[in-house]
């Protein structure tokens, strides 16, 4: 068994469901201060980060990933116990084999070869891993970057090992991710009987002109490699499951996923405005997850695009689709962020795997990244 498929199978048999770390960053810290690296807790409520460095003084290159994955939904759904990593015709299955264990192993693998090659390599090479990626993202990279502004811990280049590619390994390469904004609106009206509409205010038939309004807007046209953004309404609910009540609430929840023409603070006041032209009595709760972010060309994009481009036999994918990752939270901080990892076609699902000689190369890509940049 290689070093990192054995790795992958220890962290993976962890039980590690968000926001347990299950003992996965201890695994990690000792493999790692072995390897002469200053290992720093970040232990926020009930979620454990780990800051782990090398070096010293910029550029600093850190690698962002999390320990903690998803339920494994019905266990009898499983063709093995998903804390049971199991290889089955040179598939490596269980929970976080994909999203993000194989990945977490590869950084400590790529990390400890590098280290031991280059010893006096200039800058500072880094790892940071939550236990909050999958839950809430309170605690976790979003709490750990306030700490690094706070006192002034630089970040230049990011590398996010989340599972990126679509196809075969290193098909794909993210250069930014769209920002993510959540809405909860609630519409007054007045609750009646059917029969009487002129004794009742229906907040159903008050807002639709609005929502209306809301999802046939053109946001923007993109932005670079962006698509426009966009806004889906996820859920409507009003009434009391009786069809001869007019209600007296309508709730509605809906979501933006929005490119760098737009901020969370602008896209707030414009809906606001909307809804106030239409005179409704509403409320609206906002919920910021992240801003859009864009690593520009530059040295590590460049790195990123030869080395992948190495692998494949062809030039990646450049993309910005996808949901959010943590590397949302470090990209305000002035890091230029990308996300390369395995095929993402079975994260968060029953039976989730990863090939094993695709987890045998990353190493050495993410190796060969570190040493494009820091050596």
């Amino acid at each position: 068994m290689s070093d990192v498929l054995d790795l992958a199978c220890e962290l993976i048999s962890r039980p590690s469901v968000t926001p347990d770390d299950a003992g996965c960053q201890s695994l990690v810290a000792a493999r790692l201060e072995r390897a002469g690296f200053k290992i720093e807790s970040l232990r926020h409520g009930e979620v454990d980060n780990l800051w782990a460095t090398h070096g010293s003084g910029g550029p600093v290159l850190a690698l962002l990933g999390h320990t903690d994955v998803v339920p494994p939904g019905p266990m009898d759904a499983w063709t093995s116990d998903p804390f049971t990593p199991t290889v089955r015709d040179g598939v490596l299955h269980g929970r976080g084999a994909a999203d993000m264990k194989g990945s977490v192993a590869a950084f400590v693998v790529a990390l400890e070869r590098f280290v031991a090659a280059h010893p006096d390599h200039p800058g500072t090479i880094a790892l940071l891993l939550t236990s909050d990626e999958e839950g809430d993202a309170i605690d976790g990279v979003r709490r750990v970057a306030a700490t690094f502004r706070e006192r002034g811990t630089r970040i230049d280049w990011c590398i996010t090992g989340e599972p990126s590619s679509t196809e075969r390994l290193g098909d794909l390469l993210r250069v930014g991710r769209r920002g993510s904004l959540s809405a909860t609106l609630t519409v007054r009206g007045v609750q009646g009987h059917v029969a009487y509409p002129h004794k009742a205010r229906n907040p159903i038939h008050l807002a639709a002109p609005a929502l209306a309004e809301l999802v046939a807007r053109a946001w923007d046209e993109g932005y670079e490699s962006f698509p426009p953004t966009s806004l889906q309404v996820s859920n409507i609910h009003a009434g009391t499951g009786a069809n001869n009540v007019i209600p007296g609430e309508l709730h509605v929840l809906f979501n933006l996923r929005y490119n760098p023409h737009w901020d969370a603070a602008k896209l707030e006041a414009e809906i606001a405005a909307l809804l106030g032209r239409h005179g409704l009595d509403h409320t609206l709760r906002w919920h910021r997850s992240g801003e859009p972010f864009h690593c520009p060309e530059g040295p590590l994009r460049a790195a990123a695009r030869e080395v992948l481009a190495g692998f494949t036999g062809v030039a990646p994918e450049e993309s910005t689709g996808g949901g959010t990752s943590d590397a949302r939270f470090i990209a305000p901080l002035g890091a230029q962020c990308i996300e390369v990892g395995p095929v993402n076609a079975s994260i968060h699902q029953v039976d989730e795997h990863v090939r094993v000689a695709d987890l045998e190369a990353l190493p050495d890509l993410y190796l060969a990244l570190i040493e494009r940049l820091l050596s």
